[in-house]
């Protein structure tokens, strides 16, 4: 059985509830609003909803508290494909999470919608130890950081990872091209 992507996923979700219930749903479950232990017992048809799965995750029940992360990865992720402008003080909460792939959906999407505001609070991610994870920072600082944001990057030039390198030089050349001036 094929699994829809996504953003049809999302957007199937959005048609039959409406944009702004979904952007609600999603905001309730990265800033803890909705809970993991409501997220897999009540609130679970909006769980089902923004994942196109009857068993998100496909874990056992009851769901084992380490794996509630996944429902901070899964409402962040529907924001590459919905967006309302208050979704940003959501990402804002969940920028420092403990779980690294709900940090880097928050730089995907930083990166994808430009949002300066959040740039900041990415900065630490240059430094995690995986390097998707840093590489996807950088492209975040470089699609909507600001002149003060790029030695931060810079020093990243000689990661010991290729595609963080290659990240490196591509959000300089953005940062450079965005902000029309040059950086060093």
């Amino acid at each position: 059985m094929e699994r829809e992507h996504p953003r049809e996923v999302i957007n199937a979700a959005c048609a039959k509830y409406g944009e702004d219930v979904v952007i609600d749903w999603c905001v309730a479950f990265l800033t803890g609003e909705i809970s993991g232990e409501d997220a897999y017992g009540s609130d679970l048809p909006k769980l089902v909803a923004i994942t196109g799965s009857a068993n998100p995750g496909g874990w056992s029940h009851p769901v084992d508290p380490v794996n509630f992360y996944w429902i901070r990865v899964w409402a962040a992720r529907a924001f590459l494909y919905i967006w309302r402008d208050d979704a940003v003080e959501a990402l804002a909460v969940v920028a420092d999470d403990p779980a690294w792939r709900v940090r880097e959906h928050v730089a995907r999407i930083t990166a994808q919608r430009e949002l300066g505001q959040l740039v900041d609070a990415l900065l630490p991610m240059l430094d995690h130890e995986l390097p998707r994870v840093r590489a996807a920072a950088v492209r975040a600082v470089g699609a909507a950081g600001e002149f003060e944001h790029a030695r931060a990057v810079e020093a990243l030039r000689d990661d010991p990872d290729n595609a963080v390198r290659v990240a490196v030089e591509r959000a300089l050349e953005r940062l450079q091209r965005r902000l029309d001036r040059e950086l060093g």
